[in-house]
């Protein structure tokens, strides 16, 4: 006899990434998903002059969020990265999400990122013995992370 509501792991491969002004953005992986606070140590000295180790949270940091996906004849992307090597950083800043859907197509889970900007785009490795699709690879540089749902 049930005695609670089952909640079942998500599944990796149903999400969409959301960003600001583009359009044209569909990907096939998402990494880079996290929070870190930096960790501060300091010693004291303890009762009997035993040396104890403290530890308390530093600077808050994010890891860049890598995306990839087959390459296509849209330089939108290529566009945007194009603003920043043009120094127009401020210019080329964006917010955006990464959604994560259930079986019946349902958001279940959405991560927000805010001042986006890449700060790297990788063309595709070409093989002439090869039969891949051609990946290219976006690192956005942001300012932000919270996951909201």
């Amino acid at each position: 006899m049930p005695t609670g509501s089952r909640s079942d792991p998500l599944v990796g491969y149903h999400f969409h990434v959301e960003i600001d002004g583009i359009s044209q953005a569909q990907f096939r992986e998402c990494t880079g998903l996290d929070s870190e606070s930096e960790i501060i140590e300091y010693k004291e000295a303890g009762k009997d002059g035993q040396t104890i180790i403290r530890k308390q949270p530093g600077a808050l940091k994010w890891s860049n969020i890598v995306l990839k996906r087959g390459i296509t004849d849209i330089l939108e992307l290529w566009e945007w990265r194009k603003k920043v090597e043009q120094g127009k950083v401020n210019e080329a800043r964006k917010s955006g999400s990464i959604v994560l859907f259930d079986q019946a197509n349902t958001e279940v889970a959405r991560w927000n990122f805010v001042d986006a900007w890449p700060s790297k785009v990788t063309g595709p490795q070409a093989k002439a013995d090869g039969n891949e699709v051609a990946i290219e690879e976006l690192t956005l540089a942001h300012e932000g992370l919270e996951r909201v749902k």
